[in-house]
């Protein structure tokens, strides 16, 4: 599988790279810093794929049977 298709697949959620005019409003709302966010590689393929850096938030959208939809956030390591 390319990286081509990874964004397609099934499996994988949508992944986003948060603006940072938002970082702020994401800080205010789980009182903490950035940096403080859960860790996603910088060599994770999405990451690549997103062409996101270190030190960018990425935004996570998982659909669920239970919850419906669940946003996640990790900063790029």
């Amino acid at each position: 599988m390319g990286l081509d298709s990874i964004r397609g697949h099934f499996l994988v959620p949508k992944h986003e790279i948060v603006p940072e005019d938002k970082i702020k409003e994401l800080v205010q709302k789980f009182g903490s810093a950035p940096d403080k966010f859960p860790q996603i590689l910088k060599d994770d393929p999405i990451v690549l794929e997103i062409g996101a850096k270190r030190g960018d938030v990425i935004k996570i959208t998982r659909n669920s049977p239970t919850a419906g939809q669940c946003s996640y956030y990790r900063v790029v390591a």
